[in-house]
């Protein structure tokens, strides 16, 4: 068995790769850009980007698992291209609203990448997480520069889930029979608000780090700036959605992986030198 691992760069693929090399389970690596993912020694690396057709083959190689970030432009050709090489499962990071008829930007991205998996004919298992921890890293400036979090919704409660957490529930898809056709939906083990997190940072990092109500306007710029504004505003609708109704809250990962879920200290501990 050889697994691919495709947005090499992400955290949730590089501790999905440091997982298998300690499990001893081949691993290859891929992304549109592999020569800037800092991987360990002995990983190969391999350029694969979705919207190019071409770079398929080589990636696909000897592969029977591949690990699969939902990206909307070329997801259906490459599932094609990895059913037509022998590979067996696909594990889809997908998210917890997939559906690709729904309005907004995000749900129906993921949604849509689900359909295309399911629909290639593979064996899948798709994993939906709630809010990623490492959302959180982009306080990290602020945090360096003034120990303050910048948020327009300090007291909004979730359950961010760490990236390891997913990584393993990942590896145990990958690596163990049973998984197939499963719609794991994944958190942190706690709902917590804004304001706690930012206690936890400091904690962490030894040092207070207080809260800020943010300008929404001056929020949308800054999601705006690494995403498209479709999605900046499916991030903003949730969050003031979410204002109001409890987090939800999954015992998935320890049912999955055996271990409870680490909680959001655990990745703020995991986490200090990005706020230092």
């Amino acid at each position: 068995m050889s697994i691919l691992i495709t947005g090499a760069r992400g955290h949730i693929a590089r501790s999905l790769i440091q997982q298998c090399l300690a499990a001893g389970t081949p691993v290859r690596a891929a992304g549109r850009n592999p020569d800037a993912a800092r991987l360990p020694a002995g990983v190969r690396a391999v350029r694969c980007d979705l919207a190019d057709p071409a770079t398929f083959r080589a990636a696909l190689e000897g592969i029977t698992k591949i690990f699969l970030y939902a990206e909307p432009r070329g997801l259906d050709a490459f599932a094609t291209s990895a059913a037509a090489a022998g590979v067996e499962h696909v594990v889809l990071l997908s998210a917890l609203s997939a559906d690709p008829g729904s309005a907004d930007e995000i749900s129906r991205m993921h949604g849509a990448a689900e359909r295309a998996v399911a629909g290639s004919g593979l064996a899948w298992t798709f994993l939906r997480p709630g809010g990623f921890a490492t959302n959180c890293l982009q306080w990290a400036p602020s945090v360096r520069a003034e120990g303050v979090v910048l948020d327009p919704f300090p007291d909004l409660r979730s359950a961010p889930v760490h990236e390891a957490d997913i990584a393993s529930v990942a590896l145990r898809a990958l690596t163990e029979p049973g998984h197939e056709g499963a719609r794991y939906v994944l958190t942190g083990p706690e709902a917590i608000s804004r304001r706690r997190q930012a206690e936890l940072i400091g904690q962490a990092v030894r040092r207070p780090v207080r809260v800020a109500v943010q300008d929404l306007e001056e929020y949308r710029a800054e999601l705006i700036a690494w995403t498209s504004p479709e999605v900046a505003e499916a991030v903003i609708r949730e969050s003031a959605a979410s204002a109001d109704r409890p987090a939800l809250l999954t015992d998935t990962v320890e049912k999955v992986t055996g271990e409870p879920a680490r909680t959001f200290g655990q990745w703020a501990r995991d986490h200090a030198p990005d706020f230092t």
